[in-house]
This record gives structure tokens, sequence and C-alpha cells, in this order.
């Protein structure tokens, strides 16, 4: 008798808003999510499935089925949907990234290849008026003097792949300073910044072997800090990253 009663009481339930046992509460739910959400924004698709996955189930063994069926449609709905976000979402900050990084590394004025100075004058112009935020390499040289041509052709591929730094060449005799730049100390590098000369390398020739190139040259001068990260490098390092989050 009270099993009796208790069913007619659960039974005059059905279909009312408020459902018993745990079917009845997520049923609840998902009506509660369909008429609390802004409709605009709620795919019809998606609108239409959670109508009538919150309507009580049928008790035909051939409507449960299909109600099962939609309910597995629903969840592959929205788990592709947060996919999707999360991957634009990552995307997004990706994106933000790889712009922070270029606006850092593209910060002033941009150059890429090797300077060809004629005068004294315009060797003082470039270290002076140049932006003080620039590195300015300058490669004192004579044609014929041993190490010369290397450092030239290794500064040409440094230029390239250092933009944001000015590298220049001049020969001796036309910096107006000849006697102090005598052949026994070429090639030299005198690098600058601001204005100000920050190192000097006299012979530097002598600090590679007997064929060197880019690489060494490089290697040679971030041993004294005197370059940026390079471009290349900040790059890939930020690709890998992106790889690693996949």
């Amino acid at each position: 008798m009270e099993e009796a009663r208790s069913q007619s009481l659960e039974e005059d339930f059905e279909g009312q808003a408020t459902h018993t046992g745990p079917k009845g509460v997520i049923n609840d739910w998902r009506k509660f999510k369909l008429e609390s959400q802004d409709s605009d924004s709620i795919p019809p698709s998606k609108k239409e499935i959670l109508r009538q996955m919150s309507s009580p189930q049928s008790r035909n063994g051939k409507d449960s089925k299909e109600r099962v069926s939609r309910k597995m449609s629903i969840q592959e709905y929205e788990l592709i949907h947060k996919e999707k976000e999360d991957e634009n979402c990552l995307r997004k900050y990706r994106r933000q990234c790889m712009q922070d990084m270029h606006q850092k590394l593209s910060f002033g004025p941009r150059y890429g290849f090797v300077y060809e100075l004629e005068t004294g004058e315009q060797f003082l112009e470039t270290i002076e008026k140049e932006q003080k935020i620039t590195t300015i390499v300058v490669h004192i040289y004579e044609d014929g003097i041993k190490g010369c041509d290397a450092l030239n052709s290794s500064l040409t591929c440094l230029a390239a792949e250092y933009p944001i730094v000015k590298f220049c060449k001049i020969k001796a005799s036309n910096t107006g300073a000849g006697d102090r730049f005598s052949l026994d100390v070429l090639p030299t590098l005198l690098i600058y910044k601001g204005g100000e000369l920050i190192s000097n390398f006299i012979s530097v020739a002598d600090q590679f072997a007997e064929e060197f190139f880019a690489g060494d040259v490089e290697s040679f001068l971030n041993e004294y800090g005197l370059l940026p990260e390079r471009e290349v490098h900040a790059l890939e390092h930020t690709k890998i990253e992106e790889e690693d989050i996949e």
C-alpha cells in the first residue's frame, strides 16, 4: 500500500520542473541551463538537443535508446566545442607571445648588411648620430691583410642574423688616423654604443684558427656580451615551447 502510494506520488511529479532521483536532477539541470542562458548565444542545434534531453524519458525501449543516443551527441558536442574554445584561446596566446617577441626584437632601427664607410667623417657621424640603443661594430681593415677578408665575410653573415646591430667596415687608410691603425694591428674590431667605445680588439684574427667563420666570430663576441639575442634562436625557442604545449 505504501509502495503504491509512493509510486503514485512520483508519477504525479513526472513532467513538472522538479523530478525525483538522479536522472530527474540531471534533467532539471539541463532545463534550467537552457532557460537561464541567453538564447542568442546557444546554437539552434544544441538548443533543440537540450530541450529534448530535458523532457521526461519514455518508458518505450526504442525511445530510450534514441534518448541515450541524443545524450551521447550532446556530450560529444560539448567536448568538441570546449576543445575548439581551448584551441582558439591557445592560438591567441601564442599569437600574442609572437607579437611581443617581434616587438622586443624589432625595437629600434634595422640594418641587415655591412656598411662601407668611405671617410673619417662618415665614421664619426655613424658613431655620434646613431641611436643610443644601437650597438655598432666597426671593422678596420686593409686589402691583402691576413684575416681581413675572412672577417668581412663573417660580419656579412652576422649582419643578416643580427639586423638590430649596425655592422660597418672602413679601410685604415680612410679613417684619417692611419698612424693609429698600422698594418700590424689589423684587422681591428671597435664596438660602440651610445657614442662610446665599449670594446676594442686589435689583431683580432689572432683569436681564431687559421681559417675561421661567422660562427667563430659570433661566439667570440658573445663571450663579451656584445651581441643581443639572435632572432632565429628566439623564434625557434618560441616554436619549441608551442610544440611542447601541443
